[in-house]
């Protein structure tokens, strides 16, 4: 990077030991750890002096490193923002009288949402997102629906980035207030007719444990516990079925575990009937058509699941009989129900389909497109009556489209095309769908997007990001930020390692537990692959992940340094030991099916102290890195990644950068705004292109 002469700064080493299984664990910068921490995710102004005075140096010495690209940040902000329409609306979604929309005036960070009559007419405001926006720090609307009638608007918010969530209710018409604020839910409700309302809550240590039931016009203090979740290890969620007569209670773990209760949404005394209890293993979600359950289910041996059917009155697995069967390497991903019609949305071997079943007749046709790699995505509609699937389509190198699909005739219409006010050619690019071979034989999927003139002689600089976690596909989808690298002369690739789901749910089980090291071992055989392609070489490659995807870039940092130019990690999970040691932490007992449990079981101890990159961290050069993180994150917790810039830098054997920038006022998802975000994107792109000596192209 470019030479800086600001000193990096050097936090304190106060060692603390703790010794497990005859091994003993140094941490020097265990102190950068909140001791009021579950306070720091609700306001990040708590964080205590110490802690704030470092993290706001690491702030100013990336900003003082960064400082010779001011001009290249302002002129990325210029493209990203060029690329992005200032006036926006989406596809209204019709619902009986109404159509409901969210929209973004020119300039406004935050959308406005809408509805107006279907026949034509005024519209009416329903969630001001830049007057609720006013004033406060953070700002993020998570959901807003409207009650079945029309009457009344729920919507749920987060206003500090540590994803607490305040739901709120007020009339449609007058935009006046209903009830008390709910405070500390997770973000998600379901309405019940007119009368409830549906909602999950949040324990102290932010674990979503209760779904309460909240009477219209009462005082949220009075609201009834429905169900609670005993299992710290399940995480729990509520919505509703596609008909509206169905409240879903689901809880679910990340062992393929699921456990799902219906309710009657037309009585607020029902009690939670129980589909199936859980069992280890076996995984599972429903919906209702008619007097019919529909199932999506790996049980009894389907791995990439098949769907069964049941009489809603006798909802058992005994009376699960199967309606679309199970085809291994065919995952089928989710479903939406309609009166006449069930779709589900598939994806074998990385690529996506759309196939639609006639309920009458039970003839089914599929949806498919031709590009090498591409992105499907269903989307939830109000009319279950109807016969109009809506869905969205894009590629690397196609702006997202918007469709509305009639199931019955098979007529198709464009209801909208991303457009990018300062231009884009599809024509331009080429995208490829590659394969890498694993240390073990396996295929990787690789998607690859680059400029159709540059030449593949070895020389180019690349980009290549991974997740490869929690069965976690990434898709192949449209990101008009990237063309500031693509035009530059990068390539762009997508490693679809294991740890995803991208070639069905073996590919996951092979990338977790005991397994874990194939996903690293992937994303190095990828990089190998696309330098022996001559797509770029050894030394111009950058690594980027986040969250468990940061994960893996410490790993690779750990294994392969000199594979890379720069390393850019984001909100990254690289404490895996100390975290997964904690169980007082949010995530940590929820997560041991992933990564295993090294408080009881010393093999996993053992595992996860070989690969965990805090512990992993050793003398030697290291490329550059950049670490991006939230203060209130409840995901990744900040002193994560403030960690482990600390132990990287004093171990950093080369003249290379190790920066951190912190976000003292959000989250995992960083920057909410629209455009805000963007700054975050440009500090990460001009860091990129600078390793790669494009800092000036």
């Amino acid at each position: 990077m470019t030479d800086s002469p600001a000193v990096p700064p050097r936090p304190l080493r106060r060692p603390e030991r703790h010794e497990r299984f005859g091994l003993v664990l140094e941490d020097e910068y265990a102190w950068m750890r909140s001791a009021r921490w579950q306070e720091v995710m609700r306001d990040p102004a708590t964080l205590e002096p110490e802690i704030r005075a470092h993290l706001e140096a690491e702030n100013a010495w990336t900003e003082a490193v960064l400082a010779p690209l001011a001009d290249l940040r302002k002129t990325l902000v210029a493209e990203l923002r060029g690329r992005i329409e200032d006036e926006d609306a989406s596809v209204p979604e019709p619902d009986g009288p109404f159509e409901y929309y969210r929209r973004f005036a020119a300039g406004a960070q935050y959308p406005v949402f809408c509805r107006r009559p279907r026949g034509g007419g005024g519209e009416t405001v329903l969630v001001d997102g830049p007057v609720e926006a006013a004033g406060k720090p953070y700002f993020r609307v998570a959901n807003s629906r409207h009650s079945p009638d029309h009457r009344l608007v729920a919507w749920t918010v987060d206003r500090s980035g540590g994803e607490y969530f305040t739901l709120l209710i007020r009339d449609a018409a007058t935009g006046a207030a209903l009830d008390a604020p709910i405070e500390y839910t997770k973000g998600d409700f379901a309405w019940a007719g007119t009368h409830s309302l549906y909602y999950t809550v949040l324990d102290d240590n932010h674990r979503p444990y209760r779904v309460m039931r909240h009477r219209l016009g009462s005082d949220p203090a009075s609201d009834t516990v429905v169900y609670e979740e005993p299992d710290p290890s399940f995480y729990l969620g509520v919505g509703e079925t596609e008909d509206r007569r169905h409240i879903v209670i689901a809880s679910h773990d990340h062992s393929q575990t699921a456990e799902a209760r219906l309710l009657d949404a037309a009585d607020p005394d029902a009690a939670p009937l129980l589909i199936a209890p859980r069992e280890s293993g076996v995984d599972y979600d429903v919906t209702v058509i008619g007097d019919r359950l529909i199932v999506r289910t790996n049980w009894p041996n389907a791995l990439d699941y098949h769907l069964c059917t049941a009489p809603l009155a006798t909802p058992e697995r005994a009376h699960w009989r199967e309606m679309v069967p199970h085809v291994p390497g065919r995952l089928i991903r989710g479903m939406i129900a309609f009166a006449g019609h069930l779709a589900r949305l598939e994806r074998e071997d990385g690529l996506p389909r759309i196939v639609v079943r006639a309920l009458g007749d039970s003839t089914e046709h599929a949806i498919v497109f031709d590009e090498a790699a591409y992105d499907l995505t269903l989307v939830p509609g109000w009319e279950f009556a109807g016969t109009t699937l809506r869905f969205s389509y894009s590629s690397p190198a196609t702006p997202l489209e918007v469709f509305d699909y009639d199931m019955a005739s098979r007529a198709r219409l464009l209801r909208k095309q991303q457009k990018v006010p300062s231009g884009h050619d599809p024509a331009r690019y080429v995208v490829e769908r590659l394969h890498a071979t694993g240390h073990d034989g396996a295929q990787i999927p690789v998607t690859v997007l680059r400029g159709r003139d540059m030449p593949v002689k070895g020389h180019a600089p690349l980009l290549l990001y991974g997740y490869g976690a929690y069965g976690i596909s990434i898709p192949a989808s449209f990101a008009p930020n990237r063309f500031s690298l693509v035009d530059r002369g990068f390539v762009y690739a997508i490693a679809h390692i294991r740890g995803g789901t991208d070639k069905g749910i073996g590919w996951y089980l092979d990338g977790k537990l005991e397994k874990k090291e194939n996903t690293f071992r992937d994303f190095v055989a990828v990089a190998d692959h696309l330098v022996a392609a001559g797509y770029t070489a050894a030394g111009r490659i950058v690594a980027h992940g986040g969250s468990a995807g940061g994960m893996l870039m410490g790993a690779v940092a750990n294994m392969r340094p000199e594979l890379f130019a720069g390393i850019v990690a984001e909100v990254p999970f690289v404490d895996v030991l100390n975290t997964m040691c904690d169980a007082s932490l949010p995530l940590t007992p929820p997560e041991w099916v992933e990564w295993g449990n090294p408080l009881e079981d010393e093999a996993a101890f053992h595992r996860l102290r070989r690969y965990s990159p805090y512990d992993n961290v050793v003398d030697r050069p290291y490329p550059d890195v950049l670490v991006t993180s939230g203060v209130s994150d409840p995901r990744v917790t900040y002193w994560e990644p403030a960690k482990w810039v600390a132990r990287l830098r004093a171990r950093n054997t080369a003249a290379t950068r190790i920066a951190l920038y912190m976000n003292m006022g959000a989250g995992h998802g960083g920057a909410a705004g629209r455009f805000d975000r963007l700054d975050e994107v440009t500090l990460v792109y001009a860091f990129v292109l600078d390793v790669c000596g494009r800092a000036h192209a």
